[in-house]
């Protein structure tokens, strides 16, 4: 478990309590974690945890699967608050000519 939790916690965003959520709900990597729907993730922590848990770890779910998912990453991109619900990531999806080409 323990190889597992840190392994997850070399993702953005990612530190010792997140790792354990997405240990309990499967992902021992981010193989596992690539192409995941970051709301069901997000859905399944609360009901697992009997609560509501805040709205930032849907935002670190959003970006961990983004980084899982592609293998070139916009910087701005790695940091869990461009992940809000109107925050950058969610900009630049609407406005694809906005973002800056490098």
């Amino acid at each position: 478990m323990m190889a597992a939790v840190e392994e997850l916690q070399s993702l953005p965003g990612v530190g010792p309590s997140i790792a354990r959520d997405l240990y309990d709900l499967g992902y021992r990597n981010a193989n596992d974690i690539a192409g995941e729907d970051p709301e069901a993730m997000y859905a399944k922590t609360c009901r697992k945890q009997g609560c509501k848990v805040d709205r930032c770890l849907l935002y670190v779910y959003r970006l961990v699967v983004y980084y899982s998912s592609n293998s070139e990453h916009d910087p701005e991109l790695l940091q869990w608050w461009h992940w809000k619900d109107n925050g950058l990531a969610f900009t630049r999806r609407q406005n694809p000519g906005s973002a800056s080409q490098e």
